[in-house]
């Protein structure tokens, strides 16, 4: 039970109205409404005057559980006595949640872009095949198709810079223990939860748009494999996916907030503990699978199919922190 749902059921055992309540606090009934929807903390002197006036302690309305669990039950998670645990407020927590809202779509744009900066590119180097009946020369191709691309890449790479720089105030969210001021976790766990649904639907269109945008290839290539229709399909597979990957990314990123600051999935202090030993190789390994990326699609221009370097990446991403793992500590 969080704070808010504490004083709904106190204030119903004692048989108060949110206006007697009010009046007995000396506060506005808006206050107590507040207070119950998770919408605002009370302050600590009011806390205070709750605590007496329901006969209960502070640490039950303050502590986000029914009962205090006992010492003996408690399962801290250990922190190293060199790291402290920040604690993070209810202003903080809102101001780092709006800022997150605010640049998800904008960074979901730009990996968008990144993904549909070869189309017209590859467009343009259909037109210029002359076995399929078009004149276009190749030089003018490259020449509009490249700088298009470039042009592209640079907008979504000002888009990243703008939007995800201050977001890195908060990289220690990804790093550090956190310890959530009093109330804070209960109405995080509420906005969380609102944010549920539209989580779910962002995450089945996006994943079902990747999936279904094979089809139109499939069909350009059984009308026709010659000429512009493949081409045509392989066009919509990239609008398709970078449709379906903006979604996924604006969605996982807001989620992604939540989980930090809950210290949930991926951000637990185990977690985190883990992902600061493997931070070094991980920035090698993607830095290294960027160099191969650009460098087989420049040589063989075929950026139509080099895309496959990232999932094959990513794959064995997973085995070469497995490998690290088991020699960490085999030592």
């Amino acid at each position: 039970m969080i704070l808010a749902d504490k004083l709904i059921e106190l204030r119903k055992k004692n048989g108060w109205s949110q206006e007697e309540l009010a009046e007995r606090l000396g506060v506005s009934r808006q206050s107590v409404s507040k207070w119950e929807s998770g919408a605002s903390i009370p302050d600590l002197d009011k806390i205070l005057k709750m605590s007496s006036l329901f006969g209960v302690s502070t640490d039950f309305l303050l502590k986000d559980a029914a009962e205090l669990p006992a010492p003996e039950m408690e399962d801290p998670v250990e922190v190293p006595e060199s790291e402290s645990v920040r604690v993070f407020t209810l202003a903080q927590a809102t101001e780092y949640l709006d800022l997150v809202r605010h640049a998800a779509g904008k960074i979901a744009l730009g990996v968008s872009l990144c993904i549909l900066s070869p189309t017209l590119l590859i467009l343009m180097g259909a037109l210029s095949d002359k076995e399929g009946g078009f004149v276009l020369p190749e030089s003018v191709a490259v020449g509009v198709g490249l700088p298009f691309l470039f042009v592209m890449v640079a907008a979504a790479v000002a888009l990243f810079l703008l939007f995800g720089r201050p977001l890195e105030a908060y990289e220690f969210l990804e790093k550090e223990p956190l310890e959530l001021a009093y109330g804070v976790s209960g109405i995080i766990k509420k906005q969380k939860d609102s944010y549920a649904s539209a989580h779910a639907i962002s995450l089945v269109a996006g994943v079902t748009m990747c999936i279904l945008s094979m089809i139109p290839l499939f069909i350009a290539v059984a009308m026709s494999e010659d000429g512009m229709a493949p081409v045509v399909g392989m066009l919509l597979l990239f609008v398709l996916v970078a449709v379906g990957v903006f979604l996924l990314v604006r969605t996982c990123y807001i989620q992604g907030a939540f989980q930090r600051l809950l210290e949930e999935e991926d951000f637990t202090r185990e977690k985190k503990q883990e992902n600061k030993r493997t931070e070094p190789l991980a920035l090698i390994y993607w830095c290294i699978v960027l160099a191969i990326y650009l460098g087989i699609s420049f040589y063989t221009m075929s950026w139509a199919r080099s895309w496959i370097v990232w999932p094959v990446a990513a794959v064995l991403y997973g085995a070469v922190l497995g490998i690290a793992s088991v020699l960490r500590k085999s030592r």
